[in-house]
């Protein structure tokens, strides 16, 4: 175990943090303003959507239920306002390419097996865990998802968008941000409000968020990628809903 956590782990960090060291010499040490303004940028996008991006607002707003796919709808667009559009702004406005943040697809298939082997790690304890209470009573978080085939499929549509934003947001513009200055580091750093997040979900699984986050936000610095991370998130997602839908025994009857 300990040799396995060596080269999986100690030693990606320590090719890390020689990378950004480089970087820093190369640059005769200057000023960098891209952790200052991701991290500010991260606050304020959490509190946008802590107080309006959440169903209970639209509800409030819309006098509407909160458990409708347009609060979900809702709820998704603000995911891809705050963690898409006001980071990539940001970004564009300081002339950065959006390519370097981890969105270059340049290596995906080399890479691929690196999602296979996680997928196959993870799957085992998604299963065990779908057959807790907790766990049925929280997936799939739209209830309307088992009415109909164009229900579900428009909810795991706008449910794998608010994970592109979302992997996007937390291992492209903030951990690239911060790898400069902070190297291996900057992933523990985006761990902190990676798993504040998932407050509201099963305890197990925001326990399972900072681990998930660290491998995660290892393999986007090692690949300089986002996908294998999008791909993970939506494939688990995506499992987490039909097994929680078999044990309802309630899979959509038609249209």
């Amino acid at each position: 175990m300990r040799w396995l956590f060596r080269k999986l782990f100690f030693e990606q960090w320590q090719a890390i943090n020689a990378e950004a060291r480089a970087e820093r010499a190369a640059d005769g040490e200057r000023w960098d303003w891209r952790p200052l303004i991701a991290l500010v940028i991260c606050a304020v996008d959490l509190t946008l959507h802590e107080y309006f991006g959440d169903r209970d607002y639209y509800s409030q707003f819309m006098h509407r239920s909160p458990d409708e796919l347009g609060a979900f709808a809702w709820w998704s667009g603000w995911r891809g306002i705050g963690y898409g559009i006001i980071p990539m702004s940001a970004l564009l406005l300081q002339r950065q390419r959006l390519s370097e943040y981890g969105l270059s697809l340049r290596g995906f298939i080399r890479h691929a097996w690196i999602y296979g082997a996680l997928f196959g790690a993870v799957l085992p304890f998604v299963i065990g865990a779908s057959f807790t209470h907790a766990f049925q009573h929280t997936y799939p978080f739209y209830k309307g998802a088992a009415r109909s085939w164009s229900e579900f499929w428009a909810w795991e549509g706008l449910y794998a968008f608010q994970f592109l934003t979302l992997e996007f947001f937390f291992r492209g513009f903030l951990l690239f941000s911060l790898r400069r200055a902070m190297g291996a580091y900057a992933i523990f750093a985006m761990v902190v409000p990676y798993c504040m997040i998932h407050y509201h979900k099963p305890i197990a699984e925001v326990l399972g968020a900072i681990f998930a986050g660290i491998v995660l936000g290892t393999l986007a610095l090692r690949t300089r990628s986002i996908w294998f991370g999008v791909a993970i998130h939506v494939s688990v997602a995506f499992t987490m809903d039909v097994l929680s839908l078999l044990h309802w025994g309630s899979f959509p009857p038609g249209r």
